[in-house]
């Protein structure tokens, strides 16, 4: 197991009791009995949640398990998540509703009612069917944090085609190789993106990613920033131009595809423990019963509420929680383009103030971070209207939790500490606002979750002992499979116990129940609580000139939780000067993403390694932590 900040669990922590009133007006009051209920009638419960959505036809059967772990959720179901996201709201008075607030770094604002979304939803899916996009074809997003995104997103699921948001973050290489696996037929980007100020060209890396692999057949390019791009010739064009043409101007309606519950939404690219990323694969119907369930009950979504994930829709909580589940409740979602901290440490307390934000979902690094420039910030702002507070990414540390619960929630707010991944595609560790917190633990599982923690015997592990993350039955928003990989997701998923999902993560629980998660036990690395894969990182180092090879670590960092070490080998006749290993720390930045960045690189003469070749990697990190390197017996140097 790896080394973690986290606490062993106090069976005497301190535990944090919701207020009455806000237990009494929670969407689910009595947590215990709803769990109770669905670990004694599982798919009664999820068709009982899948029933208060909206169907073309209802399924014939809720759970299929007879190809297992292929599971099949609402087969024979018809629908489509923009059904139920767009379709089914503008018929009522919620067309009206404002849908989406956006703020851009810069101060700029727009804001759209579920009408006028759905309008430009209807007018991008027209111009993405007349490049000849259809059902089950690839659209390749790479885009800031602007409306486009998801009005791109919303578009492209209305037509049964299948999304790829690839994170403005990534650089080069990161962006060709997810093009180059999901064929897509289709890239939407923008000029640029800003964060903290600073201009990140995204045209630009797109066009050198092409460079790399066979070009799909258009490229669509929002004009934000109004910079200069290269626009090649009967490939490249402008967002706002197709958006006033006749097919999509005179074409304000589009048809909504008629999609089997199993038929594909998105794909979703994290890393794993080889170089290729893996493309996690979600469906229509399971994803959007499971992200509606849980947003509602988890985030006690209201009418009134206005709710501000701080995610990108390049990751899974972007998808579930800033894209698809806010607009499943018919809620109205606050977006914000930039940084935390541009100009100033205040810049997210400002806006929740500015927009009455109500609930506010964000992340351990981004609490740590704002942390260090102290309560003085925040207390400048009437954070009044928050009544609910959200961590997700990484386990969050007690006095972060405790800070973010004084200062941010005035000591009012519960704290919805959710655990989840990719491969989830909802939550299924949290608390609910009447759950009694403790500061650090994800609490229970959600309700229709039969989660336990394994040992390497496969059995249950003891109260207080550190064993392995597992599920014992399927859910609905779970991964289908890898896609174009289904050996690769048998293996990586089914197999270490079988029969059982294994999430590849440690945790321990206390007396109470409560689930502790404490980190990664694969060669997967959470920096900022984004995953970036060790094999896919030493990948690119040895692709520079100078690099012979490379072997990548996490190790503990006081804001993004774990920071990226790296240790080289460089080929004959090369220096490991100061300005080489800048040279290397900029160049990671640039094929993989700014995030993958090294804080450290050491340059070595070699590394430990078993006599089969396997870096090991814990020695390294003991080397590092200046702790007992354990047993060296079966290394080869």
């Amino acid at each position: 197991m790896q080394e973690t900040n986290v606490p062993i669990p106090n069976q005497d922590a301190e535990v944090f009791h919701p207020a009455p009133e806000i237990v009494a007006s929670a969407n689910v009051q009595n947590v215990d009995q709803v769990r109770r209920e669905a670990a004694i009638d599982l798919e009664g419960y999820w068709a009982r949640r899948a029933g208060e959505l909206e169907w073309y036809r209802k399924w014939d059967k809720v759970l299929d398990e007879s190809a297992k772990p292929f599971f099949k959720w609402f087969v024979g179901g018809k629908t489509n998540i923009v059904l139920n996201a767009l379709d089914r709201h503008v018929k009522t008075w919620r067309r009206n509703k404002l849908a989406l607030i956006w703020e851009g770094e810069t101060g700029e604002v727009r804001t759209y009612s579920y009408h006028a979304l759905n309008r430009e939803v209807c007018k991008f899916a027209n111009v993405l069917k007349s490049m000849g996009v259809a059902k089950g074809d690839r659209v390749t997003i790479y885009m800031p944090r602007i409306p486009e995104t998801v009005i791109a997103m919303l578009a492209t699921a209305k037509l049964g085609a299948i999304h790829s948001v690839v994170y403005g973050g990534f650089s080069v290489e990161a962006l060709h190789g997810r093009i180059e696996d999901s064929e897509s037929k289709v890239i939407v980007t923008a000029d640029g993106g800003r964060m903290n100020g600073k201009t990140v060209q995204l045209k630009k890396i797109v066009d050198e990613a092409l460079t790399r692999t066979a070009a799909p057949e258009n490229v669509v390019v929002v004009r934000h920033l109004g910079i200069d791009v290269s626009m090649e010739q009967g490939r490249d064009f402008w967002y706002h131009e197709l958006m006033t043409l006749p097919l999509a101007k005179n074409s304000m309606r589009c048809e909504t595809e008629v999609m089997d519950a199993e038929d594909p939404l998105f794909i979703l690219y994290t890393s794993g423990t080889t170089g290729k990323p893996k493309a996690i694969l979600h469906t229509h119907g399971g994803y959007q019963v499971g992200v509606y369930s849980t947003i509602k009950d988890v985030f006690d979504l209201k009418e009134e509420d206005r709710w501000w994930c701080t995610a990108d829709p390049g990751w899974i909580t972007g998808h579930s929680y800033i894209v698809y589940g806010p607009l499943l409740c018919g809620a109205t979602s606050f977006m914000y383009e930039g940084a935390p901290t541009y100009p100033y440490p205040d810049r997210w307390w400002a806006m929740i103030e500015k927009y009455g934000v109500t609930v506010f979902y964000s992340t351990p690094t981004a609490i740590r971070g704002l942390m260090r420039f102290g309560q003085a910030w925040p207390g400048r702002h009437d954070l009044s209207t928050l009544r609910l507070l959200g961590s997700v990414g990484e386990p969050i540390n007690p006095e972060a939790w405790r800070w973010f619960h004084k200062y941010i929630g005035r000591e009012k707010c519960p704290i919805m500490d959710t655990w989840w991944q990719t491969e989830t595609g909802m939550f299924l560790l949290t608390p609910l606002p009447a759950t009694p917190l403790k500061p650090g633990s994800a609490t229970l599982p959600y309700p229709g979750i039969d989660a336990d923690i394994f040992g390497e015997d496969g059995k249950p592990v003891k109260v207080g002992e550190e064993g392995f993350l597992v599920m014992r039955k399927p859910w609905p928003a779970m991964m289908r499979t890898i896609y174009k990989d289904p050996d690769r997701y048998v293996q990586t998923y089914w197999t270490k116990f079988p029969g059982v999902y294994f999430a590849g993560d440690s945790a321990r629980r206390d007396k109470d129940g409560y689930f502790w998660v404490i980190g990664r036990v694969d060669d997967v690395i959470k920096v900022s609580g984004y995953r970036l894969g060790t094999a896919e990182l030493e990948s690119a180092f040895i692709t520079h000139p100078a690099v012979a090879e490379a072997a990548v670590i996490g190790l503990p960092h006081e804001i993004k939780g774990t920071a990226i070490h790296a240790y080289v080998i460089l080929k004959p006749g090369q220096d490991g000067s100061d300005a080489l290993i800048e040279e290397l720390r900029q160049y990671i930045g640039h094929e993989v993403g700014p995030i993958a960045k090294p804080e450290k690189i050491t340059i070595v003469q070699s590394l430990p390694k078993t006599r089969s070749g396997k870096i090991m990697r814990r020695v390294l990190k003991a080397r590092a932590r200046g702790m007992d390197e354990g047993d060296l017996s079966t290394l080869e140097e």
